[in-house]
């Protein structure tokens, strides 16, 4: 298969934020090249704040540091919100937990407001102090730049600028923190910290990680690490894009590896862009080809399919 790139693409996205004609059009055509071929793109020179990713990590090391009987108060049911125990959540397909923990923020709104009918509350913790405010603050951040992510790929797949900004406006987005302890001692021995696995959503930024560990499945069937500095984000499709797509931009395998090192932690904080429940993932007509792969299906319908594949939902 001929592509332009020998490994994943390190985009600036003030090249395309700032920059003339030229600039947005190699920035595009560049995005669709790495999600066709490895799924997959690191993104540098983007408007997330360095000091609020450093806020974040460290408030989420914080929480994960605080002993089980302070967490454990803050479970709901099936994970929407708040936190996820250690072992909870299986890669589809798997008869192995992950060994992680996690917490998840959903979408803040007001009393009052329509979404209060669509989804649930979010669940804050007493410590650390801030923790609200800078995920609350990190959740807006990284939505923009998923916005602007989509929106310059909507060029090559051939439809309207907002397409996607449409289609993913007060949409069921997560904020996920991941903590992967040190493995500990009589774990499964087929268990690892993330199995293989694709995203759900449409697209994935993930704050790179504190630990390395990340690796995606190549075309070619080979596990490729997927490292780059820590105050760049890392962005991959997901199924609900490869379904829109016709498979045109596939949702990559990919998981995380127990440390080849010292047994210590790994943190991540990946946020998982999703469409509004109601929007159907339809075929794009410059993707249809010879055959239309997947029927047409309501987001919040495949969302809640694949939840309960992995274990998080009835």
């Amino acid at each position: 298969m001929t592509r332009k790139y020998d490994c994943v693409p390190e985009l600036s996205l003030k090249s395309y934020a700032e920059g003339g004609a030229d600039a947005r059009a190699e920035f595009e055509a560049a995005l669709f090249e790495g999600f066709k071929y490895f799924g997959f793109i690191i993104l540098k020179d983007h408007k997330v704040s360095h000091d609020l990713l450093a806020r974040a990590y460290r408030q989420s090391g914080d929480f994960f540091a605080q002993p089980e009987g302070e967490k454990l108060p803050h479970t709901r049911p099936y994970g929407q919100r708040g936190y996820t125990p250690f072992g909870r959540e299986h890669a589809k397909d798997s008869a192995h937990p992950d060994l992680k923990e996690f917490w998840h923020v959903g979408r803040e709104f007001d009393a009052g407001s329509p979404l209060e009918d669509i989804y649930p509350p979010n669940v804050w913790p007493e410590a650390p102090a801030g923790f609200r405010e800078t995920f609350v603050e990190l959740y807006a951040a990284l939505e923009e730049a998923g916005h602007v992510m989509l929106e310059a790929l909507a060029p090559s797949l051939d439809v309207p600028a907002g397409y996607f900004r449409a289609m993913a406006t007060n949409g069921n987005s997560i904020l996920r923190l991941l903590h992967y302890p040190p493995v500990p001692a009589g774990a499964d021995p087929n268990a690892i910290r993330a199995a293989a696995h694709e995203d759900i959503n449409l697209i994935t930024i993930l704050v790179a990680a504190e630990g390395g560990g990340l690796e995606l499945l190549t075309r070619e069937g080979e596990w490729l690490a997927v490292e780059t500095d820590p105050e760049n984000l890392i962005v991959d499709a997901g199924d609900m894009l490869a379904r829109i797509t016709n498979n045109v931009i596939p949702a990559t395998t990919h998981r995380v590896v127990n440390p080849k090192g010292p047994n210590v932690s790994r943190y991540s904080i990946p946020f998982f862009m999703h469409p509004h429940p109601d929007a159907m993932l339809s075929c794009i007509e410059s993707c249809r080809g010879a055959r239309v792969k997947y029927p047409d299906i309501r987001a919040d319908d495949f969302l809640r399919q694949r939840l309960r594949e992995i274990g998080l939902t009835a």
